[in-house]
């Protein structure tokens, strides 16, 4: 599809846009802006380069673990955030995933023999009204894992304004130590120009147990530097009145930074998102024939090959035979006086998230449970004992 066809449709969506109100989060956008994912998928970004999720597990210093977790959750941003692209000059350098249904599951693994290190990933959509997706990622070996969960709120003022309600706790089992990370809010730009590009904004905080705060600024473009996707951050000690830095970080997190001992200047690391040593590595799933009928990639199969295909009708088919099953499903719910269960994580009170509210002391970090349905946590003896099929008799359609 040529640049000029894509600008036309991305002009029609901007006017498709501005006559939705309120929450666009569930809102379907053209058959050719999707993505050939769904967002249960998006947690990949974390598990992928297992030996940087690893890493602070091996490391003895408090704070250099913090700078540690700040590289893992400085490197995923690129991966979550350009679905389907990447940062360039491209017609579209992002697109729009999949909304995913409620109960679809996604399990994928990646091992780094060399380094030691491996991951697992399972995402469920937990609620689809309003739209929330829940994740966990371990490395049993070396004895790391972190937790998440997100709602997800958008709206349109010339840009999509993405609000990521939710957040994430890294546990590091060798020095129980946890690490509160947020979820940056995230605007989505260049609708008119033809290039759709995300864009954070702001000043985000990652705290940990272990006595330190990461504090990272971002830019983009029409701020003071103007460059897209920049940022400037910090690692201080909590208690620090003034804040002193002990390492700063500096660059562009959709392509490469810079690491700082800040007292001494010294260059610790100079991180390139395209150099070899930085690659994911390849991720392990079970065939789409062998999936379970609730698994991601089993579910949208038909929609997908539309897409790979470029057969936008069968792709607008497929998907809405999806969507109609899953409403007439809720509908038989309602009338039984039932409430879907979710799989493998389960909603706890806030009140229980002793954790939560000690790292977030003092800060700007909420949860805004009665928004997210409460605090999603995994179920961990499920996961362990999985057995596929997963739900028998019940499928996406509701057969």
């Amino acid at each position: 599809m040529d640049s000029k066809t894509v600008s036309s449709r991305l002009r029609e969506l901007v006017k498709f846009l501005g006559t939705v109100k309120g929450d666009l989060a569930n809102v379907t956008g053209p058959p050719s802006l999707l993505a050939p994912s769904s967002v249960v998928e998006v947690g990949h970004c974390w598990a992928q380069r297992p030996a940087v999720f690893a890493a602070p597990a091996h490391e003895p210093l408090p704070e250099k673990r913090s700078l540690l977790v700040l590289k893992w959750f400085l490197v995923a941003l690129k991966s979550q955030l350009y679905v389907a692209g990447s940062p360039g000059p491209q017609a579209v350098s992002i697109k729009k995933p999949l909304n995913a249904f409620l109960g679809e599951l996604f399990l994928a693994s990646w091992t780094d023999e060399e380094n030691k290190a491996s991951t697992e990933l399972v995402a469920e959509q937990v609620s689809h009204h309003p739209p929330i997706t829940a994740m966990h990622v371990v490395d049993r070996q070396n004895g790391v894992r972190a937790d998440g969960y997100a709602r997800v709120e958008m709206t349109f003022n010339g840009n999509v304004n993405i609000r990521q309600v939710g957040h994430a706790m890294v546990h590091i089992d060798r020095y129980d130590e946890h690490h509160l990370v947020p979820l940056p809010d995230v605007k989505i730009r260049g609708f008119l120009g033809g290039c759709m590009y995300p864009e954070i904004t702001g000043t985000y905080t990652l705290h940990s147990s272990g006595g330190y705060v990461s504090e990272v600024k971002f830019s983009g473009e029409g701020m003071i530097r103007g460059k897209r996707n920049s940022f400037e951050a910090k690692v201080y000690k909590k208690d620090d009145a003034k804040q002193r830095a002990i390492f700063t970080l500096s660059g562009v997190w959709s392509d490469g930074w810079v690491v700082k001992d800040a007292q001494t200047g010294e260059v610790m690391e100079m991180f390139k998102h395209d150099a070899a040593e930085n690659e994911p590595v390849p991720m392990d799933i079970v065939p789409v024939e062998q999936q379970d009928d609730w698994e991601s990639r089993k579910a949208w199969g038909k929609v997908l090959n539309g897409m790979a295909m470029g057969n936008l009708e069968a792709v607008t088919r497929e998907k809405t035979k999806i969507e109609k099953a899953q409403r007439q499903m809720r509908a038989f719910e309602d009338a039984r006086g039932e409430t879907w269960a979710p799989l493998l994580f389960q909603s706890i009170s806030a009140h229980d998230f002793e954790v939560f509210h000690r790292l977030a002391d003092g800060t700007s970090h909420q949860l805004a449970d009665e928004r997210t349905k409460g605090v999603w946590r995994v179920k961990d003896a499920q996961v362990k004992n999985l057995q596929r099929p997963f739900r028998a008799g019940l499928t996406p359609l509701g057969y």
